[in-house]
């Protein structure tokens, strides 16, 4: 079955050109700005998944943070077709980007979710 967190950071990354990964590294601060996905729920089938998916946008400025969220947001929902490990059907978001809490009061963080509807490839 096909990793959504494998599939999407790496393309998000590649699209967006901004550090992307499933989890957040210890020097976020200075990795700045970042995405993170991460699976948190959704089904399964036996031809095809639909996983929900956290992502979340840290940026340094407010400004930054809402901009990058909204630049993933348009990047995911016009998403369909081959990109490498799955075939996307569709991807709806749920939640729209909002700001979320974080410990370091430095590092502004954007939060949305997403149903994704997709096949390995």
């Amino acid at each position: 079955m096909a990793d959504i967190e494998e599939i999407l950071a790496p393309w998000l990354e590649s699209r967006l050109d901004v550090f992307s990964a499933a989890e957040t590294p210890a020097d976020l601060e200075d990795a700045l700005p970042m995405i993170r996905v991460e699976r948190g729920g959704g089904s399964d089938g036996r031809f095809s998944l639909h996983p929900r998916v956290y992502v979340d946008v840290f940026a340094a400025t407010a400004d930054e943070a809402r901009d990058l969220a909204a630049r993933v947001r348009d990047a995911l929902v016009m998403l369909t077709g081959s990109i490498p490990g799955a075939v996307i059907r569709d991807v709806d978001c749920t939640s729209g980007p909002s700001r979320q809490p974080w410990a370091n009061e430095a590092i502004h963080r954007r939060g949305a979710t997403y149903t994704v509807s997709l096949r390995a490839a």
